[in-house]
């Protein structure tokens, strides 16, 4: 490995009442991809804005070539080929590609009249695109693009910087296996031209298998390094937690009840050919797995009223049942935990309090009027119940880490007393110690005699968690598979059409 040419030398940073990074040093060579994690609040994003120059560090020294400086500025750090893949992208839908790579920093031409040139503008960009495989043009506008286009695209801006590190946090969130794949191998690509990469992502397959180096930060903290070899999902985890982490399967307390719901030829809009039949028994987590793409979503949005089928039917325990929107399912304890909780399950503006009695205000009122001495109770029970870790429950919900975030959106269900719960990808941007606390409240959940349906893109946590499995395949049930048969293999074959004995 080449020598570094960025050092963090015994980095601290402290706030009002909490020290966020405490003796922290991190090296970094040309070529080589540092795997960063930690569970939320670890510090990652502390020091990665620090190495940004977005924030100045307390303590510490930065080695920039050779020279050392007590911090940096966001322009000397540009400057250095510090370079940002963030999480929520960051492109303007109404442009062209090129204006996207290039913008506030145009080619001009015209002399005093001080016009873009969009001609080279192109040209410059091309290049970029074919480096690290894009398959779209300079003048594709960025609307068009798919989410993993976009990240390409981002990548692409980091590269015009002349970046010779790139940070990426948490890539992959929300792209499908074949995108990830190709994620990776631009990252190879990356290490190959002599470009370092900082991955950080809760998805510790995904580090095992690109990183050269993981550094594990804990409670600010630097508390472990593993070089390629020493490399393992259980050291990382032990690292990440501080213990040793049980197998994620826990067997259900009884078998499984009566069917509480029937879901029978179910077309949806997206697949308005193809019928969907499942059946969903009280006590019982049924795993939903499958490509991005197969209709798992659009089936969990039809289940819960958000969009109308194109055909088939829905039955309960007392007969069929037509819900016709969100209030339908509500009233006949049907509950869905959204793929995405900041835009579809919280008002993130508005309390923790306000959020968790929102779908049931009437249970909190008296001649009309809401008790906000009931609402807070009940918030009271259900941060107790939920280990919501907050400083008080009049906080906005968008103040609190993603784990915390999802227990919210957990906690306005279990007020109301679920039937049937929907789980689509629950712990989608959750630290590895809330995906433990979150998988043993859904099974404390079926062990009460709730159905569990849970989407999941993650193999390791569908496999893991499930007690059954189904597998659609373009807006189909393709297998339903009990456990003595799960494995990725099958579950892959199923996911992609094939047929297996």
């Amino acid at each position: 490995m080449a020598e570094p040419f960025l050092e963090l030398v015994g980095i601290g940073k402290a706030y009002p009442g909490v020290q966020a990074l405490a003796n922290v040093s991190l090296s970094i060579a040309a070529g080589e991809v540092i795997g960063l994690i930690g569970e939320n609040g670890a510090g990652k994003s502390t020091l990665m804005k620090i190495l940004g120059g977005v924030v100045a560090p307390s303590a510490g020294t930065i080695v920039l070539d050779g020279q050392n400086r007590s911090s940096l500025s966001v322009k000397e750090a540009l400057a250095a080929g510090i370079a940002f893949v963030h999480q929520e992208l960051n492109l303007f839908d109404n442009l062209d590609v090129a204006s996207n790579v290039f913008i506030g920093r145009e080619p001009r031409v015209g002399g005093l009249l001080n016009l873009i040139d969009k001609s080279k503008l192109h040209e410059d960009t091309r290049p970029l695109l074919k480096r690290i495989g894009c398959d779209f043009a300079s003048d594709t506008m960025v609307a068009e693009l798919s989410i993993a286009q976009r990240q390409q695209l981002e990548i692409a801006k980091a590269l015009s910087l002349g970046a010779r590190v790139v940070i990426m946090d948490e890539p992959t969130s929300s792209l499908t296996i074949s995108e990830t794949n190709r994620l990776l191998d631009i990252i190879r690509d990356l290490k190959a031209s002599g470009v370092a990469v900082i991955f950080i992502s809760h998805r510790l397959n995904e580090v095992r298998q690109c990183a050269d180096r993981v550094v594990v930060l804990r409670d600010g903290r630097l508390v472990g390094t593993l070089d390629r070899e020493a490399i393992t999902h259980d050291i990382m985890i032990r690292l990440m937690i501080g213990r040793d982490l049980r197998d994620l399967y826990t067997p259900p307390a009884t078998p499984p009840g009566r069917t509480v719901l029937d879901i029978v030829g179910l077309r949806t809009t997206s697949y308005p050919e193809r019928e969907v039949s499942l059946s969903l028994r009280a006590g019982e987590i049924l795993g939903l797995a499958g490509l991005i793409g197969a209709g798992r979503t659009e089936l969990a949005r039809a289940l819960f009223g958000i969009d109308k089928p194109a055909g088939g039917g829905i039955r309960l325990a007392d007969g069929p049942v037509v819900i016709g929107n969100p209030r339908d399912a509500i009233e006949r304890g049907i509950y869905l935990i959204p793929e995405d909780r900041k835009q579809s399950g919280l008002i993130l503006e508005h309390s923790i309090v306000d959020n968790i009695s929102l779908p049931d205000l009437m249970s909190y009122a008296h001649l009309a009027l809401i008790s906000g001495a009931r609402e807070l109770a009940n918030a009271k029970v259900q941060r107790k119940a939920l280990q919501i870790k907050a400083d008080n429950l009049a906080v906005p919900v968008g103040t609190l880490s993603g784990g915390n975030q999802q227990k919210v959106v957990l906690a306005k269900w279990l007020s109301m007393r679920p039937k049937v719960l929907i789980f689509d990808e629950p712990t989608r941007g959750v630290d590895v110690g809330a995906k433990t606390e979150i998988y043993d409240l859904m099974r404390e959940l079926a062990n009460h005699g709730v159905a569990i349906l849970m989407i999941s893109s993650d193999l390791e946590e569908v496999i893991g968690v499930s007690d059954r499995m189904a597998v659609m395949h373009e807006g189909a049930i393709a297998g339903i598979l009990t456990r003595d048969r799960f494995s990725e293999e099958t579950i892959m074959q199923l996911a992609i059409g094939h047929s297996v004995h």
